[in-house]
């Protein structure tokens, strides 16, 4: 971006900014914990006045919940992970496509709605996690090498269940075809070493008392297990550096279709995406800033650089449908 044009972008972010104050309170429908949160709605309410309600639940209640509640919903904002639950609240109209120079101008297109409706604002990757003391980092490759026969017995994964592998799954569709992605997922089952767990904190956990020696997680889960632990016996691998890359995928935000102050809850969504708001906001949550000009944490760099998957985040919910069936026809459970 220019000079001129990054001048603009600020000088844009700091009238609409010095207007927000008219929003004297937001409602936001959030799916994320309320202390990954609630600093950055802190720091807002210091600059601006603003201040915040939000309700914390998972994802299907809250979409489920604007809904129902129509034009008598009282959200101005939705804040979710995964670019697959995104898309599905566009798909189910309780978002209003929001157009904007500033986070058009903050955030890639590969990690916005193409229609507006919603925009990333951190960074996650799904990556492998092995043991230190069982595995040399030599043995790995990519994601599709899990399937191979000299994994058979080693590997864990997360339930199909969750929207995570989902998305993976449905961006390998894109990536890889269906045919290979069957074959991977076909082997990935046929080499657990355990049945699913329910979160990735329990995968990692069964890393370290030995049950597997592999697995697939987000990488802020990691953060959280090494930063209460830092002789964690585990260590993160960035797969496909030679190809593709890792898959990333999103938490992001969108302005909802009946918001109440629209013109205030446009406002926060931009200045989420920028310098400022997006350092507290990776941060805390342990994740990379969607704004690429903004560096990651001292302790999420500390995990190395890598190549990222080019694919755009929207394929995650597109391809959802499919990659649930097709999770189910290879017994991913």
């Amino acid at each position: 971006m220019s000079v001129i044009r990054k001048l603009a972008v600020v000088g844009l972010a700091i009238s609409t900014l010095s207007g927000v104050a008219q929003a004297k309170e937001l409602v936001v429908y959030s799916a994320r914990q309320d202390h990954l949160i609630k600093p950055v709605f802190d720091l807002y309410t210091e600059k601006t006045g603003t201040t915040f309600q939000f309700i914390t639940d998972s994802e299907a209640p809250l979409l489920a919940r604007l809904k129902a509640e129509g034009a008598n919903t009282p959200a101005d904002l939705l804040i979710t992970v995964d670019a697959g639950n995104l898309w599905q609240a566009e798909q189910q109209g309780v978002l209003r496509p929001v157009e904007s120079d500033i986070i058009n101008a903050n955030i890639p297109a590969k990690y916005r709605s193409a229609n507006g409706y919603w925009t990333g604002l951190s960074l996650r990757a799904r990556t492998i996690a092995y043991s230190t003391e069982r595995v040399d980092p030599a043995e790995l490759s990519t994601y599709e090498a899990l399937a191979d026969e000299a994994w058979a017995g080693r590997l864990c994964l997360r339930t199909a269940k969750k929207v995570y592998n989902q998305s993976l799954t449905a961006t390998m569709m894109e990536s890889l075809g269906v045919e290979r992605t069957t074959e991977v997922l076909q082997g990935w089952v046929s080499n657990l070493a355990t049945p699913v767990f329910p979160d990735d904190t329990a995968l990692l956990n069964a890393i370290e008392a030995g049950q597997c020696d592999v697995g697939i997680v987000n990488s802020y889960y990691f953060g959280r297990l090494e930063a209460a632990n830092p002789e964690l016996p585990i260590k993160l691998f960035w797969p496909n550096q030679d190809d593709r890359g890792v898959h990333v995928n999103i938490s992001g935000a969108g302005v909802t279709h009946y918001a109440k102050h629209r013109r205030g809850a446009i406002a926060f969504l931009e200045w989420l995406t920028t310098e400022e708001a997006q350092r507290v906001f990776a941060d805390v949550n342990q994740e990379f800033p969607a704004n690429e000009s903004v560096a990651p944490s001292e302790e999420v760099a500390s995990w190395g650089s890598f190549k990222r998957d080019d694919v755009n985040v929207e394929v995650a919910g597109r391809r959802q449908a499919e990659a649930i069936m097709l999770m189910d026809r290879v017994g991913w459970n």
